[in-house]
């Protein structure tokens, strides 16, 4: 049978999502956990996520799906494999899919939100949970650079140099900048992302509020497709995972909100 978990996870201590030598990666201790819940070794699972995040970042809706021969309720699958796991990845839901269900393939969009707290003072309790900026940001400055960005087009001015994607070319939905005091927060969702294209726009969105770059030098840079034009690659703190979305037929649960933003 075919299971769909969600996930959160603080990525500060890991090496990112995806599996590594050393079992840093968090699908490493996911799958170890599983495994271990399982008690299976002659039929070990592995899982596919819907969004493989870099290093030091973080998730409050990461998707998965596994196939396993042996059934369990739905919350064991919760509470049993939460068992095995470190403190700072949980499992939220567990249910049954149609074995149609791919985590990756089958999202319609996926949507991140980046944390910036802008002060002269670096975060202490938020430290490694939000990027951090000093000098002033105007938010509508930003926002209306945002709003470019929005429709589908060539991403290569954010695009990371290992980048594996097969083309540059994706389909950004949303692309907001609010506030809450001195905390900013960026909003995308999209059919799928660039490697670093995140926090890449980020760090252009902040030169735009912060008067490094006009309106016209952004949309330049942009309209490149220039990755060595643009701001540098911004930190992974506050960088989050927030939502995959599927179709409704496979009638996976509404993400709870855990985060208050």
């Amino acid at each position: 049978m075919r299971i769909a978990l969600g996930i959160e996870y603080n990525g500060a201590d890991f090496c990112g999502w995806q599996s590594q030598a050393s079992g840093c990666g968090i699908q490493d201790h996911v799958e170890s956990a599983l495994n271990t819940f399982l008690a299976a070794p002659s039929a070990p699972v592995s899982v596919v996520c819907a969004g493989r995040t870099d290093a030091g970042v973080h998730a409050s809706s990461q998707v998965v799906h596994f196939d396993s021969a042996i059934e369990r309720e739905e919350i064991s699958w919760v509470r049993g494999v939460n068992t095995y796991l470190p403190p700072s990845i949980r499992i939220l839901w567990a249910t049954p899919v149609d074995e149609e269900f791919h985590a990756r393939f089958s999202a319609r969009s996926r949507t991140y939100r980046y944390l910036l707290l802008n002060d002269r003072v670096d975060a202490g309790i938020m430290r490694g949970q939000v990027g951090c900026f000093h000098l002033p940001l105007s938010a509508a400055a930003m926002q209306q650079a945002a709003s470019v960005l929005i429709g589908q087009h060539d991403f290569s001015a954010y695009r990371a140099a290992e980048c594996q994607a097969r083309t540059p070319v994706k389909f950004l939905h949303e692309a907001r900048v609010e506030t809450n005091g001195q905390l900013f927060v960026f909003s995308f969702r999209a059919n799928a992302f660039l490697h670093h294209m995140i926090r890449n726009i980020v760090g252009s969105l902040v030169y735009v509020g912060a008067g490094r770059h006009s309106m016209d030098e952004f949309r330049r840079i942009f309209e490149s497709r220039n990755r060595a034009l643009a701001a540098p690659t911004f930190a992974a703190d506050g960088l989050y995972l927030t939502n995959i979305e599927y179709d409704e037929k496979f009638r996976l649960p509404v993400p709870r909100m855990r985060l208050p933003f």
